[in-house]
């Protein structure tokens, strides 16, 4: 039965108010048995569910009850698949009904700044638009099954050195083009029941206190309607929180910050009514899952078990495939070599830790085949073992191909701390580089969270990023190895050569607590590309024992108003022998040349996994709105599309472009915001009438058409004196002029020019 909340509002006092506003213990929220109000339970996480006791931890220290482990965020958003992750949210949200959890903590969006960060393996991708339409299929799984999501961590999280302390500095337009973008179409789209907060600090402001981030564009812009809740310690000053719109602390304070709480609104440093809105939004996200209750839900765990695998298949990205290696035939002998090959690393550490029912491993899924095995090297530690690399060496020399299972060991990347390089363990590396001298036909397959440095990409023939594929990632791996999967990944980061590579290498931990964003919006591949810089594997790579063609991109129109929609259609034909799934990428190219604002040379803007037999072609189509093409103005605190020619373009990967259209849009020109005597002439030359407002100092600098006609300016004689002074502030006219020119004069024509700047805003308003 539903509750009435304004009248449990109504007889609640203002303790009972302070305390609902934490939580009960370390999961659960509080009840009110004598209102009807029942507590909830929040659980991790984001590719299982953590469900532990209230003596719990938040770090996995402890175990949580048998689930089971799907993959994790960095494979499933390689698979570039909607439809896939949103079959996985409906999984662990039915998982949370049988369990009788309200609200499933994830998932994590928080973008890729440095392939150091500790949690990469939990977030999505390097770009916004990929995790955020990823974690829209989650949420939409999730809570279809009437479970909560907690979309996290709101916002800029990126690292886990100093996490709780940090100051990640940035601009209005990096945070709302790369880190808020993350969160925003997953929030306007699928309206999560609830966001976290981060722990971090923005722009010196801690997450939980950001009123401009937790109401203004959460809430105001974004139409949030769940309640916010802290990261899991992520409290600072109790009373702030709430003022800013974060609504529910957790785990409990143990009565310290409720008791704040009460004495804030007793003296009048809180209202009651900010604390009734708190309130009510935590009340009606628990009246939301009694409603949603389904007592009958049962978790089978025979059955999601073999949904991660099959959805571990479709995340494995082939990177390279010389001499078509891969697959493996089924008749050969073949050396499975290597730690991982036993026992596989198939998740993080940290909160998302599931304690796993079952887990397979590829040796295991293999015993039906003609393979060898050999250990190679311990996990334990990172020591070059003469004996296990010699055993390794010569199962490889025994095989037709050598298969090395390879990755970053527990201890390399969890939650809590960061990655203090790029590497693989020596003692794998020593391994890959001593099997691949003793067998042409050498494959590695990576086990991790992150991009690793590749130093004998060019001794091997064969490449596949497993990345953390949960706890079937065994059965997975076989498939794809023999063929019996065709694989569809698709990197959602891009692989550097090595970590100085990284646009944020200099500035990544930061200075103490203050870390600079310094490379603005040049977030991986933007960066990659619009420097042209050479990496091991562009973002959006992926092979495929079948070949595609993408072709013939067209659009409805050639020219468009920024408030129109943008029909863009394209070709994908399967031009191999076997069936597959191709990821068709759509990415903005801006007009090149403007002064304005730098760009980076493409974005992605829309992709689609499209299955298709061998000889087929289907087509893709994608709607694009002004968002796009625009950028974040930060002195228009706005969305801006620029008038211009914009080129899209499609492929299989950032790299890899093989079809293109030029439309032109009609958006807005981009003008000085204020005329003064330092804005220069070029800037002058953007509004429409400034040309004929300096002709009269055009005979000064013997540009003059010599015509009395009111258009005598010219289009020639405009572009030529754009040409000659466009970076000429107007008080150049003075030292310039030859003596022509005075500075009342001057000064005249900038306040000519500020009333043709308002009336020329006034008509765009």
């Amino acid at each position: 039965m539903a509750m009435n909340i304004p009248e449990i509002v109504k007889q609640m006092t203002l303790e009972e108010k302070a305390g609902l506003c934490s939580g009960y213990d370390f999961w659960h929220t509080k009840g009110l048995e004598h209102l009807g109000v029942p507590q909830m339970m929040l659980s991790d996480g984001p590719h299982g569910l953590r469900k532990q006791d209230q003596t719990g931890d938040h770090l996995g220290i402890n175990d949580s009850i048998k689930a089971v482990c799907f993959p994790a965020g960095c494979a499933t958003a390689s698979s570039f698949d909607r439809a896939l992750v949103e079959r996985m949210g409906k999984a662990l949200g039915n998982e949370c009904q049988a369990e009788d959890v309200g609200v499933l903590l994830g998932p994590a969006v928080n973008i890729k700044r440095s392939p150091l960060c500790g949690r990469n393996f939990e977030y999505y991708s390097e770009d916004p638009y990929v995790a955020s339409e990823m974690a829209a299929g989650f949420i939409k799984g999730v809570q279809s099954q009437n479970v909560g999501v907690s979309i996290k961590h709101f916002y800029a999280n990126n690292q886990e050195h100093r996490r709780m302390s940090s100051s990640s500095v940035m601009d209005k337009r990096t945070a709302r083009e790369i880190y808020l973008a993350a969160f925003e179409t997953a929030v306007r789209e699928e309206k999560p029941w609830t966001v976290m907060c981060a722990y971090n600090r923005i722009n010196d402001v801690y997450a939980a206190e950001n009123r401009n981030a937790l109401t203004d564009i959460l809430r105001g812009e974004w139409g949030f309607d769940g309640f916010v809740v802290s990261d899991w310690g992520a409290v600072n000053d109790r009373v702030a929180d709430l003022e800013a719109g974060m609504d529910l602390e957790m785990p409990c304070s143990f009565g310290e910050r409720d008791a704040e709480i009460v004495k804030a609104v007793r003296c009048g440093r809180l209202s009651m009514e900010t604390l009734d809105t708190a309130v009510t939004r935590i009340l009606t996200i628990v009246d939301r899952y009694v409603k949603g209750r389904n007592p009958n839900a049962v978790f089978d765990r025979d059955a999601d078990h073999e949904l991660a695998r099959e959805i571990a298949a479709q995340c494995m990205v082939l990177l390279k495939n010389e001499d078509h290696v891969l697959p493996l035939d089924k008749t050969k002998k073949v050396a499975f070599l290597g730690a991982f090959a036993e026992s596989p690393r198939y998740q993080g550490g940290g909160s998302s830790h599931i304690n796993s029912y079952k887990v397979e491993s590829a040796l295991e899924m293999a015993k039906d085949y003609p393979v060898i095995y050999a250990k190679g090297y311990e996990t334990s530690d990172d020591v070059i073992r003469g004996e296990l690399i010699a055993e390794a060496v010569q199962a490889a020399k025994e095989a037709e191909t050598a298969v090395i299972f390879a990755g970053l060991p527990d201890i390399f990347e969890s939650e809590g701390y960061d990655r203090e390089h790029m590497r693989l363990p020596d003692c794998q590396n020593a391994l890959i580089e001593a099997v691949a001298q003793a067998n042409p036909n050498t494959v590695v397959v990576l086990h991790g969270g992150s991009p690793v440095e590749m130093p004998w990409i060019h001794e091997v023939k064969g490449v596949l990023e497993a990345y953390l594929c949960g706890q079937a990632v065994g059965g997975a791996t076989v498939q794809i190895l023999y063929g019996n999967v065709n694989p569809s990944g698709h990197l959602a980061e891009t692989f550097p050569l090595k970590l100085e590579d990284n646009p944020s290498y200099l500035s990544y931990q930061g200075e103490g607590d203050r870390v600079e964003y310094r490379e603005g919006v040049f977030v991986g591949y933007r960066y990659y590309t619009t420097k042209k810089m050479p990496v091991l594997f562009p973002f959006g790579h992926g092979l495929s024992y079948t070949t595609f063609a993408i072709s013939d991109l067209r659009t409805d129109k050639a020219s468009y108003s920024q408030e129109e929609t943008v029909t863009v259609s394209v070709d994908v034909t399967n031009t191999g022998d076997r069936t597959g799934k191709e990821v068709v990428q759509l990415y903005m190219l801006p007009p090149t040349g403007s002064d304005a604002v730098l760009r980076p040379v493409q974005e992605l803007c829309g992709f689609e996994k499209v299955e298709l037999q061998p000889g087929e072609t289907k087509t893709v189509t994608f709607q694009l709105n002004r968002r796009t093409f625009a950028y974040f103005s930060n002195q228009k605190h706005d969305w801006v599309v620029e008038t211009g020619n914009y080129t899209l373009a499609a492929g299989n990967s950032s790299a890899a472009l093989t079809t293109q259209k030029a439309i032109a849009m009609q958006g807005e020109k981009i003008l000085p915001t204020e005329i003064t005597m330092d804005t220069t002439i070029g800037d002058v030359l953007r509004i429409d009438g400034a040309a004929k407002l300096l002709e009269p100092y055009a005979a000064a600098f013997g540009l003059s058409s010599g015509s009395s006609d009111e258009n005598a300016m010219g289009e020639s004689t405009a572009d030529m004196m754009e040409a000659m002074m466009k970076y000429m502030p107007i008080r150049g006219l003075l030292s310039f002029g030859g003596g022509e020119v005075t500075a009342k004069q001057c000064k005249t024509l900038v306040k000519e020019l500020n009333n043709l700047l308002e009336s020329f805003s006034q008509q765009m308003k």
